[in-house]
């Protein structure tokens, strides 16, 4: 049996190699992307079964963005939003999410989240 796929997207390496590393650990196969390969292209090379996504991904890139496009084609993909801030509350497009997390050292709720959106993806 194969294992659940995710899809880590964040600029910053240390956030996804510790992302990558925790939920490898959890017994989840997952492929990163620092948000510079357009996010459609990465979603039908790995077929996720859910995505990471953080909100800011650089000077001129926004995870919200990202968000927009891949509801454009996938409405039934799972997507955690994961920032530093929690000021994305407060920006419709950030409705589109099924899931937030605020990022933190101590990963227990973006593994719960992950559980959760693997539920709703029916994995």
């Amino acid at each position: 049996m194969s294992k659940p796929k995710i899809l880590v997207v964040d600029d910053e390496k240390h956030i996804r190699m510790l992302y990558q590393e925790e939920l490898q650990v959890e017994g989840y196969d997952v492929a990163v992307s620092d948000g510079e390969e357009p996010i459609l292209d990465v979603v039908e090379r790995e077929k996720p079964l859910i995505v990471v996504l953080d909100i800011k991904l650089g000077v001129n890139r926004s995870g919200l963005d990202l968000l927009q496009e891949i509801r454009g084609k996938h409405q039934d993909l799972p997507v955690i939003l994961s920032t530093a801030y929690d000021s994305f509350q407060h920006d419709l497009k950030s409705i589109a999410a099924d899931f937030y997390v605020v990022k933190s050292v101590d990963l227990t709720e973006l593994k719960n989240k992950v559980k959760l959106a693997l539920a709703k993806a029916g994995a």
